[in-house]
């Protein structure tokens, strides 16, 4: 369920964008690893950060580190939205083309980070920051800090998100663009900043789900959001792209069929299993389990 939550969340970006604009922003891995490796760097190159942080200043670091990866991942998606998709929305391009746009910069970012003077080949150490201990047990199963750490955040990230569609004037805007976006520029919707504020709150919870993964799996790499990124893709057709809590069901119940497939015929079909729900979602549920609308 761990690996669910983390790809719930990383789906709320497909889901935010696919539900204002009607389209998948495949560059959304590329945002995904962009918060991970910014953490990784602030607390692990700048703050020299080595050994596992206790009490008042651990709480200090972990919310450090959550907004450092969110703010850069924010910082990322503006920057996709303006540089890939704003001119061809500007040039009433076809559809077909912000999707090679999207794969392009995924591409461009992925690659770029894989040289020397970003990140490397490799895989980076990320900080020990927290120290991983067990927290309970459940059904027979050991729960660490860490595991716990990933379902509070998500959670938490899920309802401010959901009190945000539902709850405000920048939901209701949103909400509006994703039903009519004629209706919604003449009752004086601003479009483009309603476009750019979905890509913001998408790229912030993408770097909370990159720093949640450094963090769980103690490193970080160039390619580290393409695996992630088609899972919660997967998740968010799932639960029906479109659909915050679809987003988050979808995600749940695709790590529970991937871990499950572990259990029953063995890891080395873990990615064949979870990858093999997307067509069949396709084939025989379309709008996923929830349906396609962006709100909750």
């Amino acid at each position: 369920m761990i690996l669910g939550f983390l790809y719930a969340l990383i789906a709320l970006g497909y889901t935010m964008v696919y539900g204002v604009l009607k389209l998948i922003n495949f560059a959304h891995d590329a945002v995904f690893m962009v918060g991970g490796v910014a953490a990784f760097y602030v607390f692990g190159s700048v703050l020299g950060i080595t050994e596992p942080l206790t009490g008042f200043v651990l709480l200090v670091g972990l919310l450090g580190v959550l907004m450092v990866a969110a703010l850069a991942a924010s910082g990322g998606a503006t920057f996709l939205e303006r540089s890939a998709y704003r001119p061809l929305r500007k040039r009433g391009a076809a559809r077909l083309s912000f999707l090679i746009s999207a794969i392009g910069a995924s591409f461009f970012a992925t690659y770029l980070f894989q040289q020397e003077f970003l990140l490397g080949a490799g895989k980076r150490q990320f900080p020990n920051i927290m120290e991983t201990a067990s927290a309970f047990t459940l059904f027979n199963s050991r729960v660490n800090n860490k595991d716990l750490l990933i379902v509070v955040a998500v959670v938490l990230c899920l309802v401010v998100l959901d009190r945000i569609i539902n709850q405000t004037r920048t939901g209701r805007s949103i909400r509006a663009l994703s039903e009519d976006v004629v209706a919604a520029q003449l009752m004086g919707v601003n479009v483009n900043r309603v476009i750019v504020t979905t890509f913001v709150i998408g790229g912030f919870f993408g770097g909370v789900a990159g720093a949640l993964y450094g963090i769980n799996f103690a490193n970080v790499a160039w390619n580290m959001g393409f695996i992630p990124g088609v899972k919660a893709f997967t998740a968010a057709v799932l639960g029906g792209i479109g659909n915050i809590r679809g987003a988050m069901l979808g995600g749940l119940v695709l790590g529970l069929i991937e871990n499950m497939s572990v259990v029953c015929i063995g890891s080395e079909w873990a990615n064949v299993v979870a990858f093999s729900v997307l067509p069949l979602v396709l084939i025989f549920r379309p709008t996923g389990i929830m349906g396609e609308r962006i709100g909750g």
